[in-house]
């Protein structure tokens, strides 16, 4: 009880130390709907949610920050998962959504019952709500303008994307494809679904790799990489450049690759901990502080030379990561 009591006071010194207001954040519940946890990403996004979030409850920030997540990727799931929180009666509703604006009517229900909402990755076009973006389309744009000039004689290209009918699949594609279009030295001459994990993506390569002539590169999400540097080795093709999406898994496979050959690539996705930041911004909002509607945070991006130092952070079976305190919050929302 002593260690426990100790700890709270620790976490609750530190959260003061950062400046957050906690007497108007005190008796409120916040709450995470997720909707999807079937990959690496995710599931280092939803460990990231705890990590934080926990210390915050004991420390007195805030009541609660329970986190849900759907069995299937559905809009429906997902809009009744809302709905729930809503007559559960949490006070902030932090939403990794499923689609851009699907959700749009249950999360206007959820503000005209004066609840906060903020949205991140997935984000929603829902006016009332909060947005914490990436510039997914110039993520995906950073991959070929990389593959520009490392390879300006160009080549083949295959496209490993991400969960279909997601809005981070859509927009990561079209800085993909916008690029590699205004590069006419590129050709992207196939395309799969990854689903942003190593199993799903190694089996859609095999499956299309008979029937595709000669790969220079792949472009991908993230969660791919190494499932397409398996199937490369299966099908006995030499292997291309493969971007990678900051797994653990992949920076693996990169460092041996590098260490034994010399292989050059990049590797770049969101952090997961991104899931924090939109923690701190929904407790900023229900202290009353001003926050835009929108928020965009920068993508994490590896270069040949910074794959050791974040290999050696990167957790075994988890994604490169920024995590975010109440402090990080105030600056991202201030503009620093």
């Amino acid at each position: 009880m002593l260690k426990k009591t100790l700890a709270c006071t620790i976490a609750l010194s530190a959260l003061l130390a950062t400046g957050v207001a906690m007497a108007d954040t005190k008796d409120k519940k916040i709450a995470l709907s997720n909707n999807y946890a079937g990959n690496s990403w995710r599931q280092a996004m939803l460990k990231s949610w705890d990590k934080v979030t926990k210390p915050a409850v004991e420390a007195g920030i805030v009541a609660a920050a329970d986190p849900f997540t759907t069995s299937e990727n559905q809009v429906t799931e997902q809009a009744a998962q809302i709905q729930n929180l809503i007559l559960q009666g949490y006070n902030a509703i932090v939403v990794n959504a499923a689609s851009p604006d699907a959700l749009n009517g249950v999360i206007k229900q959820a503000c005209d019952a004066g609840i906060i909402v903020v949205s991140f990755d997935g984000i929603v076009t829902e006016p009332c709500a909060w947005r914490i973006a990436v510039d997914f389309e110039k993520m995906g744009a950073s991959e070929v303008e990389y593959l520009a000039k490392k390879m300006p004689e160009g080549g083949n290209l295959l496209e490993i994307r991400g969960l279909a009918g997601v809005f981070v699949d859509d927009a990561i594609s079209k800085g993909i494809n916008e690029t590699a279009a205004k590069n006419a030295q590129f050709k992207i001459v196939g395309s799969v679904h990854g689903d942003w994990a190593q199993e799903v993506a190694q089996k859609a390569v095999a499956g299309i790799l008979p029937s595709l002539p000669e790969i220079k590169a792949v472009v991908t999400q993230g969660g791919d990489g190494y499932g397409a540097a398996q199937a490369f080795a299966a099908a006995g093709r030499p292997t291309p450049t493969i971007i990678m999406g900051n797994r653990q898994d992949e920076l693996q496979w990169w460092k041996e690759q590098k260490d034994k050959n010399g292989y050059e690539t990049m590797s770049v996705s969101i952090a997961p901990g991104v899931s924090t930041l939109a923690f701190w911004v929904a407790q900023m909002i229900l202290d009353g502080k001003e926050v835009p509607k929108d928020l965009t945070v920068p993508f994490l991006r590896i270069d040949q030379d910074t794959l050791e130092a974040n290999l050696a952070t990167t957790e075994k079976g988890g994604v490169a990561n920024v995590e975010y305190t109440a402090d990080d919050a105030a600056k991202v929302v201030a503009g620093k």
